[in-house]
């Protein structure tokens, strides 16, 4: 199955220069574009060497891995064994991660080559990949716009092509919307469905590793290689993948009230729903609940944030304030001093809902309400095969953008929250239908990734990028 995909990849490297040569090509064009802040770090040598490498074993004898030639980046926030991961804060800038992550290791069984680690919002705060120690990400189609977050970093390496696929983490939207910002298919498997063994925590019950790229195939390979059990991560999923059956003859469900009233951009993903309606059913409805989902998500990822980052207390790894007189001042300043105003927000957010007077009213209630959005999504879904809403009700922002209130831009998270409350796949696809160019997210049922990856391939063939 998995050497079935592989014919579908067109790598672009000519046979007639060496995969040393290929390296070199895209870690220019990484360095040409330097001015987008989408690196955190270039591994230069180290990436020429594995090409080396590489090239040496195949002519001694071994046979190609199944990532032969394809370039990859990877967030921040994802460890690499002997490399710096900060997750774009000051509070871990420096370490060097004595382990790989489990989806890391699996890529590079098979010959990938990381050229780089991919600048992020701090610990996957962010929409817009500003919240970073690194500054901005820039678009690659417009520098003075936002690539979009926290993965935004990732997004601009396949978006001028450096790399053939980004590794990077999905908590809230964070790949699906700056693929969408960079014109790109960004994937998001079903909660548990890759292992998160070597991803730095931001929350637990959503944070989920995923990809984006050009082209569905490297997609459908990566998730194929990376997916599966673990034996350092007990909540990876051990249900197989449904089979992909027929593709021709799928039913879709569009939520009405997800569009905005006057919204150019929204307006546009529902025209492009109706033209779609000629060739699949499309049952339009209203979906109860859509006030709650941004509340729901913000108290349950900013409880777990609390207690995660609550490790970051200067003793064992990480930055630690060099003048503290007892060990009370050294909590207190080196959190002070090394998390950034975002995370500090969060961390305070989900310390009040956890406290003794407030766990019930909150916490407790946000559990119930994600329960019963996830039981009213199943069952959509075991009517119709896809949920198809927009990814975003706007395009990219400028970089100096300043929100007029503090909830703004938690609110532009509200189209793809849905999928990670309810711990679905989920996948975001440039369109083109005649003089409209969307994006369009699709969110499927449990285990149904591989259908959903065909599915966004057809799509494709229909409207092009």
């Amino acid at each position: 199955m998995i050497e079935e995909v592989k014919t579908r990849i067109s790598v672009g490297k000519d046979d007639a220069i060496s995969l040393e040569v290929w390296v070199e090509q895209h870690l220019q064009i990484a360095e040409n574009y330097a001015h987008l802040n989408a690196f955190v770090h270039i591994f230069r040598q180290q990436a020429l060497a594995d090409a080396q490498r590489i090239d040496l074993e195949i002519a001694s004898g071994r046979k190609k891995g199944l990532l032969y030639g394809i370039l990859i980046s990877v967030k921040d926030n994802i460890c690499i064994a002997d490399r710096p991961v900060s997750a774009a804060s000051a509070i871990l800038k420096g370490y060097i991660s004595p382990f790989s992550a489990t989806a890391v290791e699996r890529l590079l069984l098979e010959d990938a080559i990381i050229i780089g680690t991919t600048n992020c919002d701090e610990f996957g705060m962010g929409s817009a990949s500003t919240h970073t120690i690194y500054g901005p990400v820039r678009n690659a189609a417009d520098p003075q716009k936002v690539a979009g977050g926290s993965s935004g970093g990732a997004a601009v390496s396949v978006q001028i092509g450096a790399c053939h696929l980004a590794l990077g983490t999905d908590t809230g939207g964070s790949i699906r919307q700056p693929a969408a910002f960079c014109n790109l298919l960004g994937f998001k498997p079903g909660y548990g469905k890759i292992s998160r063994h070597g991803l730095i925590a931001y929350a637990s019950s959503f944070d989920q590793l995923g990809f984006i790229a050009k082209d569905p195939a490297y997609l459908e390979l990566a998730y194929q290689l990376c997916k599966g059990a673990d034996e350092y991560d007990a909540t990876v999923s051990r249900t197989p993948d449904v089979e992909v059956g027929d593709v021709s003859s799928i039913r879709l469900a569009a939520f009405t009230n997800f569009f905005a009233d006057g919204n150019a951009y929204t307006v546009d993903v529902l025209e492009v729903i109706h033209q779609l309606a000629d060739t699949w059913p499309v049952d339009f409805s209203i979906f109860e609940g859509m006030d709650y989902l941004v509340p729901t998500y913000y108290i349950l990822t900013t409880a777990e944030a609390s207690t995660n980052l609550s490790r970051y207390d200067g003793v064992r790894y990480g930055y630690r304030h060099p003048e503290a007189k007892s060990l009370d001042e050294m909590y207190k300043w080196t959190r002070t001093r090394g998390f950034g105003a975002e995370v500090k927000k969060r961390i305070m957010l989900g310390t009040f809902v956890l406290s003794e007077g407030y766990f019930d009213a909150y916490y407790t209630k946000a559990q119930k309400v994600r329960q019963k959005l996830r039981n009213k999504l199943l069952a959509i879904l075991q009517k119709s095969d896809f949920i198809v809403i927009p990814v975003t009700a706007s395009g990219p922002w400028a970089v100096d953008y300043v929100a007029k209130d503090a909830l703004e831009v938690y609110y532009s998270d509200v189209y793809t929250v849905l999928a990670s409350l309810g711990g679905l796949p989920a996948i975001s696809v440039p369109l083109t239908f005649g003089n409209r160019k969307v994006n369009l997210q699709i969110l499927a049922a449990p285990n149904h990734e591989r259908k959903l990856l065909a599915f966004s391939k057809k799509l494709m063939e229909i409207g092009t990028k």
